[in-house]
């Protein structure tokens, strides 16, 4: 049995997002335009992964948690506050005339938003947020990564997606986790996404995680490699104190995005 969700098992997971987690199977199939059959077996699948439950032609997310990982709109608006405290301390940590990758993650799109001051950057991403937003301003320059883009987060992956980004050396990676544990690291519930960060992380220079506390202890379905790769951590809240071990083990830099301490640190 595969150990990550599969092209059809990730179109069900995220119609089951959308509705607030529980569907019929017949309405599944209708919305998915594909057979009955073919939904009760991957349905059998996720079940054996432990992502969802099913019952009397039903099929119900576990958690909510799982349900959080839904379309880029829907986690943007969640912990807003949060991912703009990330976003205005990651941005601060970036300078002018610099190069930088960005993942197609929620934070990371507040992230893009805070650069919008910032001059001559050099953006290579998989996000079409990230490139429309920092796009045809200030002398930046925007490689945007060929391939698909996915419905729910407007990311491109595969083959070519990576062959792309293989070109660029950059100074910073930004990237966003699913999920954060002292046991697994960064973590992830696609594995193309897993699979992507991988890459990005052995082609960038200063690795940054941006990372709400939502996320503590939260474990997804994909690690996105060593966590001792990753040079920074930034967060709004202190992380628990496993995970605090868990960072200086992996020599991995805490930062607390808090405007007060920021300014008066003047920072």
């Amino acid at each position: 049995m595969d150990a990550y969700p599969n092209h059809t098992q990730r179109q069900i997971l995220n119609e089951l997002r959308k509705v607030g987690g529980l569907q019929k199977i017949s309405v599944l199939a209708e919305t998915l335009d594909i057979s009955g059959e073919t939904v009760r077996r991957n349905v059998k699948r996720l079940v054996e992964m432990g992502t969802v439950e099913k019952s009397h032609g039903s099929v119900q997310l576990i958690d909510q948690e799982e349900q959080e990982e839904g379309n880029l709109q829907e986690r943007l608006n969640l912990n807003q506050a949060a991912k703009k405290r990330i976003a205005g301390f990651v941005a601060r940590m970036i300078p002018n005339e610099c190069s930088l990758f960005l993942d197609i993650g929620s934070t990371t799109a507040f992230i893009a938003d805070a650069l919008r001051g910032h001059r001559k950057l050099m953006i290579v991403t998989n996000s079409v947020y990230v490139a429309y937003r920092l796009s045809m301003r200030n002398e930046n320059r925007v490689f945007m990564a060929g391939g698909e883009l996915r419905g729910e987060d407007g990311g491109a992956f595969g083959a070519d997606a990576m062959a792309f980004v293989s070109n660029f050396h950059t100074d910073f990676a930004i990237l966003s986790t699913a999920g954060l544990d002292p046991r697994n690291g960064f973590t992830l519930f696609d594995l193309e996404e897993a699979k992507f960060s991988r890459h990005i992380m052995g082609n960038s220079g200063t690795r940054i995680m941006a990372c709400d506390s939502s996320k503590f202890g939260r474990e997804g379905a994909v690690t996105i490699g060593n966590p001792e790769q990753v040079d920074h951590l930034v967060t709004d809240t202190t992380p628990p104190e496993a995970l605090q071990v868990a960072m200086r083990d992996w020599g991995i830099e805490v930062h607390l995005a808090d405007w007060v301490k920021n300014a008066a640190a003047g920072s």
